[in-house]
């Protein structure tokens, strides 16, 4: 019965170890805060923040034409504020913020590489955040069902 009790003891020590070995990177990365975000050679990475703090759930755009076609690559900031645009192609980027209840940002010329921390501007209005978001989303959002929505000339 010893040896049984020390196989055990043996097994629980492997687990406990491999479980804290597993979860030593993650957890180092969050205490780490906005800076946690690592920007590659080919990346631009940072945080969005207002007045108000971190800005979350909000895009981040980055734009050029320094390409033979017009290249733009958009993420979304994560609870923290904090983006990451990866793999983006060697050139010279506008970058710029976007988001519900907020109007765009002024565009801030950057390259792959760098690490840009960018400032978000809440609208003072809904009418004029309406003018920056996607008209698709407030089309969405208008409380429409498809029993008050317009027949179709299909089924008219």
């Amino acid at each position: 019965m010893g040896t049984t009790r020390i196989a055990y003891s043996g097994i629980a020590a492997i687990i406990v170890a491999v479980f804290l070995t597993a979860y030593q990177a993650p957890l180092g990365a969050q205490q780490g805060g906005a800076s946690a975000i690592r920007v590659g050679a080919n990346d631009l990475g940072g945080t969005v923040a207002s007045a108000k703090g971190p800005e979350a759930g909000v895009w981040v755009i980055a734009e050029t034409n320094d390409l033979p076609t017009k290249f733009a690559k958009v993420v979304v900031t994560d609870d923290r504020g904090r983006y990451l645009i990866p793999d983006l192609p060697k050139a010279n980027y506008s970058v710029w913020v976007r988001g519900y209840g907020l109007i765009d940002s002024k565009k801030v010329k950057s390259s792959p590489g760098k690490t840009l921390n960018l400032k978000a501007t809440p609208a003072s209005t809904e009418k004029e955040a309406a003018e920056y978001y996607p008209g698709m989303y407030w089309y969405s959002h208008n409380g429409s069902t498809p029993s008050r929505m317009p027949a179709s000339p299909a089924t008219r």
